[in-house]
């Protein structure tokens, strides 16, 4: 998901509106909600100590509003192909169903997501059995690694090269739009 879409998500969870969040970022008098807006349509992108600010105000990671764009399949498919090359993620089949897996020939890396993903399956069964609420959950996830008490956490990539995926991702949506539009002129 883009981070407009993010922003809006979590401040519509807050039960906030643009204004409201606006003037607490502190943009004052009219431009509170329409530079939300902006923010929230992608005209504009807010900068790392913005995303900081409203992280705070949702009480969330910074990591939960600048997740790449899986708004298409097409996104999607990237995001998983960079977690191929990246984390070493593989799709597989088992019994006739699709499936992702981690690559055990690198087992630092193996370990690392392997321990991740335990300790998410962990919170995902305890929310199926009823042992803590939906809220609970997503407070978990949106705040991970923060609310984590397995403690085995991964190195995860510094925030350059996260800013360098996220350039990289809004390059190709922007070129799935020039295209999207130019076959609308024609």
């Amino acid at each position: 998901m883009a981070i407009g879409k993010r922003i809006r998500f979590f401040r519509n969870r807050k039960g906030m509106t643009q204004k409201q969040l606006g003037e607490i970022l502190g943009f004052l008098g009219k431009t509170s909600d329409v530079r939300m807006a902006q923010y929230e349509t992608e005209a504009r992108t807010p900068k790392h100590d913005l995303v900081k600010e409203m992280a705070n105000i949702f009480d969330v990671s910074t990591h939960a509003l600048t997740v790449p764009d899986i708004d298409t399949y097409i996104g999607l498919m990237h995001t998983l192909f960079a977690l191929e090359d990246m984390y070493g993620l593989k799709i597989g089949e088992i019994d006739g169903e699709i499936c992702l897996r981690l690559d055990k020939s690198d087992y630092s890396t193996y370990t690392s997501m392997f321990d991740m993903f335990h300790a998410w399956q962990e919170q995902a069964a305890k929310l199926e059995r009823g042992e803590i609420s939906r809220e609970e959950y997503d407070q978990w996830r949106y705040k991970y690694p923060e609310l984590d008490t397995s403690k085995h956490w991964a190195k995860v990539p510094s925030q350059t090269v996260s800013n360098m995926l996220m350039e990289e991702f809004q390059k190709i949506e922007k070129e799935k739009k020039k295209t999207a539009k130019k076959k609308k002129q024609k």
